[in-house]
């Protein structure tokens, strides 16, 4: 493999990297795996209740808004904290950099030897290292804090991404009865295979059998919406009497 296509093959790893510990699929996933679970629950409480195609829909509706724009809020302000948090970290490294880079130095030395570089390669890199302060910063703060100043996720990226799919999970087992079908099992069972579909990729993107993450999204869905059905059960023959 060549330099440029180690280069290449890194900055692809970094990207996705970066996608998925604080980018855009990590709340893209977590979004449509909550808009699912939690509309798919709402409509079953409702509907067990008796409720009227109306109020399902009304329901589900409500529930999409109010889950999206929450979700959106929750990642924008829990992406910007962290990074505020790592700002604030890295600002630290940056003014002990500035006013004991000798003793940083021997710390990069200690850090780079703990990673198995031999004393005379660890001191040699290091000083090619806090020759360039920028350089210094991005070593000092992956290896300290683990991240990358340069590289920090975006507040709005992942707040849109969570908005947007949460909105897709929501809408999935409200369909039928946006479509004319007043059926709840329809809706539950529409449900539980987009359930088996999204948990089996999710599993996928983490290398692990599909089968393992579909039954597990199926099973964690179907608990929560069964339970909500019972609430809903229940509350409908209480009002009935």
């Amino acid at each position: 493999m060549t330099t440029s296509e180690r280069d290449t093959h890194g900055q692809e790893i970094g990207h996705e990297h970066r996608d998925v510990s604080g980018g855009w699929l990590r709340p893209a996933v977590f979004g449509a795996m909550d808009g699912l679970v939690t509309n798919v629950s709402l409509i079953a409480g409702v509907g067990g209740g008796g409720g009227s195609q109306q109020a399902i829909v009304l329901t589900g509706l409500a529930g999409l808004a109010a889950g999206a724009f929450s979700m959106a809020a929750g990642e924008w302000v829990s992406v910007t904290s962290q990074n505020e948090l790592v700002g604030s970290e890295v600002d630290k490294e940056r003014h002990e950099l500035n006013t004991n880079a000798t003793e940083e130095e021997d710390e990069l030395v200690e850090m780079l030897r703990q990673r198995g570089l031999s004393a005379e390669t660890a001191k040699q890199a290091a000083a090619e290292i806090s020759a360039q302060p920028d350089k210094a910063l991005m070593v000092h703060g992956s290896l300290e804090l683990g991240v990358d100043p340069d590289e920090l996720p975006s507040p709005y990226v992942a707040a849109g991404a969570s908005l947007v799919s949460f909105s897709v999970g929501a809408v999935i087992p409200l369909l039928p009865f946006l479509l004319g079908f007043n059926v709840l099992g329809v809706a539950l069972g529409l449900s539980g295979l987009a359930a088996l579909v999204g948990g089996g990729l999710v599993a996928r993107l983490t290398n692990r059998p599909f089968w393992v993450g579909a039954l597990r999204q199926l099973l964690m869905g179907g608990v929560a919406a069964g339970l909500t059905y019972l609430i809903g059960l229940a509350v409908g023959g209480m009002a009935a009497t």
